[in-house]
């Protein structure tokens, strides 16, 4: 959680109050294994906790989680940090963006996206 707050989309969003979250475990456990899981608007199977814990993995950061999947993490003592969907979109938009700034195209944002420039 801490990693994530360093990342200036993720600060941005703290303060709209959409920051990174932990909706399973708590601060202080372990973190075991990390599972890095940005899929945007799909979710597989509930049941990839299970087969995530022998394998294991004790932390999935996402974009967002189903209530059948949070039961599953939390049935499989798996902690889960929701990143947040647009902080996430955000920066891998700016890194995107970022480029296109270089080239000499003005950037105007819309839409929730949380410009930060690493120019």
């Amino acid at each position: 959680l801490e990693v994530l707050k360093e990342i200036p989309e993720y600060r941005a969003a703290l303060k709209q109050g959409a920051g990174p979250t932990i909706v399973v475990g708590e601060k202080n456990r372990r973190a075991g294994k990390i599972f890095v899981d940005m899929t945007g608007g799909t979710s597989g199977s509930p049941e990839a906790y299970a087969k995530l814990q022998v394998a294991g993995v004790g932390t999935v950061v996402g974009m967002h989680i189903k209530e059948e999947h949070r039961k599953e993490a939390e049935k499989n003592n798996i902690n889960v940090v929701i990143a947040g969907h647009m902080a996430s979109d955000s920066l891998g938009m700016n890194l995107f963006l970022d480029e296109l700034a270089r080239q000499g195209v003005e950037i105007i944002t819309t839409s929730g996206l949380i410009r930060v420039a690493r120019t």
